[in-house]
C-alpha cells in the first residue's frame, strides 16, 4: 500500500537520509539546500537517526570533514549549493581520488557575480569532471528516489566513488508534490549495513594521509578512477533494476518521450523535462513530430545510449541550464555533438535557458520545436547557439 505524503523536494531528500542514518552528516547552510539540513538536523534531535551530525564553518570544512570520516570507515553524507558547491571543489577532487564513497545532494542554483540565489546548473557544472558521478532528477520524487540508490551506488566495490543527486532549486526544492515514501525497514534493507574497505585512517595506529603522487604512480592511480566511473554505469543499471523490484519504480540512464516517430529532438537535464511532457503532447495535437531526450545520468555518460536514441534523428536542440563561456555552446550541447560526431548527420542546435531562475515558458519551448521544424526542412540551422528568452 502507497505511503503517499506531502513534501518539498528537500524534504523528501532528507527523509531518504534519515531512512539511509548516515554515521556522519558534515554540512553548513546554503540558500536553497538549507532545509535538507534542518530537517535532517530534527531528526538528529529528535533521536530519529543516530547520526554525528557536524556544523563546520564553511563548506570547504563540511567536505573537509566528510573525507575524513569517509577515509575512517563511515558512510558519510552532506548537501550544499552554489557558491557553497564551488568552495568545496578542491575537496572534491581529493575525495573522488582517495575513492570515498560520499553521497551529496546538490541544490542546483546560479554562481555569482552577480549574486543569485535562484536555478540553473552553473554550480555543478563547475565540478563535472571532478571525478563524481552526477545524477539529474526531474522532480521530488525522483531525488528521493535517486538519494536512496546513490549510496549503493557509491559504495559499490567496483566503483567506490562519491556521487551527487542533483534538484534543481526552488523548482524542486521548494515545491510541495506528492511523494510515495517506503517502509523504513525496505530502505534500511536496501541500502544495506556500510561494508567499508579498508579503511584508509585506522584509529589505533593514527597517521597523516596526504595524497602526494608524484611522476611513478599519479597516472595509474588516475587510471583507476577512471575505471571506477567508467564500472558505474553497470552498477547504476543494476542498482535501478533492483530498486524496481523491491519499490516497483524504474529509473534509467536516460527517459524518451514519444520518439518513435520524432523527427526533432530537445535533450536536457533536471525539472524542465517534466514540463517538456505537456509541450510536446500539444505540439504533436498539431502534427509536429517532435520528443525529448532526458538525459538522468551525466557522469558517467552513457554514451551507447545517446547515440542509440539520437543517431538516427534530423535536428537535436540541447537545452543547457548553464553555459560553458567558451563562446560557441553549453556544456550538454558539447558531450552530446562529440559523441554524435561520425555516427549522425544530425544537425545540433544549443539553446542556453533559465540561467539565474530566468523563467521557461511555454512559448519558449514551443520556439525550440518551431526553430528544430524549419531547420529540419531547410536542412540548415539559422543559428547553432541562441540565449533562449533573454533580453539581447
Amino acid at each position: 500500500m502507497a505511503n503517499i505524503k506531502a513534501l518539498t523536494g528537500n524534504d523528501a531528500v532528507a527523509y531518504a537520509m534519515k531512512q539511509i542514518n548516515p554515521d556522519v552528516v558534515a554540512a553548513y547552510p546554503i540558500t536553497p539546500q538549507t532545509s535538507i539540513v534542518e530537517k535532517f538536523s530534527e531528526y538528529v534531535s529528535n533521536g530519529e537517526v543516530d547520526t554525528e551530525m557536524i556544523l563546520v564553518e564553511s563548506e570547504h570544512s563540511a567536505m573537509s570533514a566528510c573525507v575524513g570520516s569517509s577515509a575512517a570507515g563511515a558512510r558519510t553524507m552532506t548537501a550544499t549549493s552554489s557558491q557553497g558547491l564551488a568552495l568545496m571543489w578542491e575537496i572534491m577532487y581529493i575525495a573522488a581520488g582517495l575513492r570515498l564513497p560520499i553521497v551529496m545532494p546538490i541544490v542546483n542554483r546560479a554562481l555569482s557575480a552577480p549574486l543569485n540565489i535562484h536555478c540553473d546548473h552553473s554550480d555543478v557544472m563547475g565540478a563535472r569532471d571532478s571525478g563524481w558521478v552526477h545524477i539529474f532528477c526531474e522532480n521530488a520524487q525522483e531525488a528521493y528516489d535517486t538519494t536512496i540508490q546513490a549510496i549503493r551506488i557509491a559504495e559499490h566495490p567496483d566503483v567506490q566513488l562519491p556521487v551527487s543527486v542533483n534538484l534543481d532549486g526552488f523548482i524542486i526544492s521548494h515545491e510541495v508534490a506528492n511523494v510515495d515514501v517506503y517502509e523504513d525497514d525496505k530502505v534500511k534493507k536496501f541500502v544495506g549495513e556500510f561494508k567499508a574497505r579498508s579503511p584508509l585512517l585506522d584509529l589505533k595506529n593514527p597517521v597523516t594521509v596526504g595524497p602526494l603522487d608524484l611522476q611513478d604512480y599519479y597516472f595509474e592511480h588516475r587510471r583507476q578512477e577512471a575505471e571506477g566511473m567508467k564500472n558505474s554505469l553497470a552498477v547504476i543499471k543494476a542498482v535501478g533494476e533492483e530498486f524496481k523490484k523491491v519499490f516497483g519504480k524504474s529509473y534509467g540512464f536516460l527517459e524518451g518521450y514519444k520518439l518513435e516517430d520524432a523527427e526533432v529532438v530537445m535533450v536536457g537535464l533536471g525539472s524542465t523535462m517534466g514540463t517538456l511532457r505537456e509541450i510536446i503532447d500539444a505540439a504533436r495535437a498539431d502534427g509536429k513530430k517532435a520528443g525529448f531526450l532526458k538525459i538522468r545520468v551525466f557522469r558517467p555518460l552513457p554514451k551507447d545510449e545517446i547515440i542509440a536514441a539520437l543517431k538516427d534523428r534530423k535536428v537535436i536542440a540541447v537545452l543547457d541550464r548553464a553555459d560553458s563561456l567558451n563562446a560557441f555552446g553549453g556544456p550538454l550541447f558539447s558531450d552530446i555533438r562529440s559523441l554524435l560526431y561520425g555516427c549522425s548527420n544530425a544537425l545540433i542546435t544549443n539553446y542556453i535557458y533559465g540561467l539565474g531562475g530566468r523563467e521557461v515558458t511555454e512559448k519558449d519551448l514551443n520556439k525550440v520545436i518551431d526553430d528544430s521544424l524549419e531547420t529540419a526542412g531547410t536542412k540548415k540551422a539559422k543559428q547553432e547557439l541562441t540565449y533562449l528568452g533573454v533580453r539581447e
